[in-house]
């Protein structure tokens, strides 16, 4: 059999999933891991084991329960624990049975495609911390629209600013099962990369922080005219773009609060053994200000006609001009402010 290495687990895979593309998702696991001293830890669906194999070896998490409802994937991750001598606990169950019946102080949701069928359970199972991955970007960031209003329960939009308009998808389901429970999310780290969504919620009991995470939800009036929008509590928009006078679209509800908590993600930068990639990341989210969706800088100067500008000088003058206003982790080319579109827009326009 071929035998793996990442981290500090050597591992095989053959009768498992492995995807070596999402080394990058569970490096920052294992650090967001360690950063929170979590004691104990859930990997829902763990195929070969090598994500919830590393949080016990490099996060030092002391009881780590590995599960995976294939009997092939089940000997397997026996094996591997073995190999690496480590006291995981290991069962072969369907994911929402086990979520179900145990509760956990972390659990892990990371299935193939969309967590929206795993997410009751999980919010249920809980205690502490709720860690999610979504690789079904298309439904999520409104390219499939019928498969995200199914699954998400909301409307999406396909938009400039659509990878993060995924993660709010994301984030307002979470954050609806999670009250159904009398439970509250608090996001400490969001972020999208490459083909998925991931997110780090800290889990909050009590009817009072329930109720108050639900005013989090709200909507966003897009216009696909000029790109600008606007963010409502409720879904009654005006139909009218402010900007342009064109018709508008509403998408939601989604999470319109807080996704990351820079404090923690610091504490994770702190964190020895990170790879330059994953470094990078981190303190581009610790950075962001928190001003939901952003602005395509090449989109908007290829409507007003001009040549582009440096996003770092726009982004400066942004601020000058009283703004909050940072690059974004989300798109290369997106600008992350509380301006009006008609200041960006000035922004970008040469002196």
């Amino acid at each position: 059999m071929t035998q793996h290495t990442e981290g500090a687990i050597t591992f095989e895979t053959e009768g498992a999933f492995y995807n070596p593309k999402m080394m990058l998702n569970r490096d920052i696991g294992v650090t967001m891991s360690r950063a929170l001293g979590l004691t104990e830890y859930l990997d829902a669906m763990s195929a070969s084991g090598i994500r919830g194999l590393r949080v016990a070896r490099e996060a030092g998490v002391e009881n780590v329960a590995l599960n995976d409802v294939s009997p092939q994937a089940y000997e397997l991750l026996v094996k591997n624990v073995a190999e690496n001598d480590l006291a995981c606990t290991v069962s072969c169950r369907n994911a929402n049975i086990l979520l179900h019946e145990q509760h956990f102080q972390a659990v892990d949701l990371d299935p193939f495609g969309s967590p929206s069928p795993y997410l009751p359970a999980a919010s249920r199972s809980a205690l502490n911390y709720l860690f999610i991955t979504a690789t079904d970007t298309a439904p999520l960031c409104g390219a499939h629209l019928k498969s995200g209003i199914r699954k998400y329960m909301t409307m999406p939009l396909r938009t400039d600013y659509h990878r993060e308009m995924g993660a709010r998808v994301l984030l307002g389901l979470a954050a609806r099962e999670l009250a159904r429970l009398d439970k509250s999310p608090v996001p400490m780290l969001t972020h999208v990369t490459d083909h998925y969504v991931r997110t780090y919620l800290r889990v909050i009991k009590g009817a009072k922080a329930a109720d108050k995470c639900l005013k989090s939800l709200g909507y966003v009036e897009h216009c696909r005219s000029c790109g600008g929008f606007v963010l409502l509590s409720d879904p009654y928009p005006k139909g009218v773009c402010g900007h342009c006078r064109a018709a508008t679209t509403l998408a939601g509800p989604l999470w319109l609060g807080r996704i990351q908590e820079p404090d923690i993600i610091h504490m994770a930068l702190a964190c020895q053994g990170l790879s330059p990639r994953a470094e990078k990341l981190l303190r581009t989210c610790a950075s962001e200000v928190e001003a939901p969706m952003y602005y395509d800088h090449h989109s908007i100067c290829e409507r007003l006609n001009i040549t582009p500008g440096k996003i770092d000088d726009i982004v400066e003058r942004l601020r000058l001009n009283g703004r909050q206003a940072s690059r974004t982790h989300f798109n290369g080319l997106g600008i992350k402010t509380d301006a009006t579109l008609q200041e960006v827009e000035v922004a970008l326009k040469p002196a």
